[in-house]
């Protein structure tokens, strides 16, 4: 069993080494390339996208490359449930190989913000699944964060299924409008955007706080 998961560790680096010299991290670090290079596959694009995407994207290539691309590429209803399945197979990857291959090595990377789920997903599992795949999507430690916690296979697939389907409807069917209107977007549009979002971040940051200090009065 130790040697099946030291290879399996192996052949996960060799694919990300190999994907690195082949450029393919740097191919699909771009939508508009990602379109040239599938579009030029033909019937094969399909199965170029999902192998991909749930290859590349737990070991580090953002999923929203792939899922923004695919509504410039298909048809809403096609990018969707393409979308769908890569997401999920990519989830599936990055839970398995951090819970069965890595799960003692790996752990130690997740970020402090998820740990402090650990709780709600040992009382609430489904729920914080689907809330946590909601808000934060597919990001790889999500994975691994998922993959070291107790919460079953199950419970964590249909979660985050369930999590991902509202943004990804939203993504694959408003995509190509929203990237028409950002590309034309004036510096002043940009301006107003990076402003209003430093506006939420400060203001979620003062209302953790006064919580913090709240609490903090109360215990006293």
């Amino acid at each position: 069993m130790r040697r099946a998961k030291i290879a399996a560790v192996l052949c996960a680096l060799a694919l990300v080494l190999t994907a690195q010299q082949l450029g393919l991290f740097h191919v699909f670090s771009d939508p508009p390339r990602v379109k040239a290079a599938l579009v030029s596959l033909g019937p094969w694009g399909y199965a170029a996208f999902l192998a991909a995407y749930t290859l590349l994207q737990p070991f580090g290539l953002p999923g929203t490359v792939f899922i923004v691309a695919a509504p410039l590429i298909w048809p809403w209803p096609t990018a969707y449930l393409l979308s769908m399945t890569g997401t999920m197979s990519a989830s599936v990857v990055g839970f398995s190989f951090a819970r069965f291959v890595a799960r003692d090595w790996i752990s130690k990377f997740v970020p402090a913000r998820f740990h402090a789920y650990d709780k709600a997903l040992a009382t609430k599992g489904f729920a914080t699944v689907v809330t946590l795949r909601f808000i934060f999507w597919m990001p790889p430690m999500l994975h691994v964060f998922f993959g070291v916690s107790k919460v079953p296979f199950w419970t964590h697939f249909f979660g985050s299924m369930l999590g991902y389907m509202i943004p990804l409807f939203l993504t694959s069917y408003f995509g190509p409008q929203v990237f028409d209107v950002l590309r034309n977007l004036p510096v002043w549009g940009w301006v107003g955007m990076v402003a209003a979002w430093a506006a939420v971040l400060v203001g979620v940051w003062a209302f953790r706080r006064a919580r913090r200090r709240k609490a903090a009065v109360l215990q006293d």
